[in-house]
């Protein structure tokens, strides 16, 4: 990764920079484009704070993809809308999900029937759970090891990440949700 001094003022140049992995080219990008995609996820999700968690998400994205990027091919603010609707469609598909599962009787179990867990269970358990973090990515696989194995709240993670704190519980929350369905799905969960 290469820092340059001075960031190019042209669309197309300044596009060749960030997929060169020039670090002043990400920022001058978000200076540019980020009000676009909040604005862009403001009004298709009508929610600040989820806002705020996409326009977050599309430049760790773009950064972290921009070996992806093609700059003689598209042009920089156009590939990150694409990366915005994207991050906005999922956004939406976790509202859904997330309603369907609050809106799921809760079964509170018979005390008398709960099955006793054997070591090997929960060796099993634990190699189940571990996979699913994997499986989420960062920054959600950091957080929830850092609030459930070490014990962080919230605002704790906040700080030792350097993220808003609405975006650690908004992490937090979403990345429950997905290991839920995932689990129920596979028939983990009891």
């Amino acid at each position: 990764m290469s820092t340059s001094a001075t960031v190019p003022d042209d669309v197309e140049a300044l596009g060749r920079a960030f997929a060169s992995g020039d670090e002043a080219a990400v920022g001058e990008a978000y200076r540019r484009w980020s009000t676009l995609v909040h604005t862009v996820a403001l009004r298709s999700l009508g929610n600040a704070s989820e806002a705020e968690d996409v326009t977050q998400q599309v430049f760790v994205e773009a950064w972290r993809g921009r070996a992806r990027f093609d700059a003689d091919r598209a042009r920089l603010p156009a590939w990150l809308l694409g990366i915005t609707k994207h991050a906005v469609a999922d956004a939406h598909e976790r509202r859904t999900r997330d309603r369907r599962l609050r809106e799921q009787p809760q079964v509170v179990p018979d005390p008398d029937r709960v099955p006793v867990v054997t070591l090997d269970e929960r060796v099993v358990e634990r190699v189940v759970v571990a996979d699913a973090l994997d499986d989420l990515g960062d920054p959600q696989r950091t957080i929830l090891r850092l609030a459930f194995y070490d014990d962080l709240t919230h605002d704790q993670i906040a700080a030792r990440m350097g993220l808003p704190l609405g975006t650690v519980k908004s992490h937090v929350r979403r990345s429950l949700a997905r290991l839920r369905t995932r689990w129920e799905v596979d028939g983990a969960v009891r």
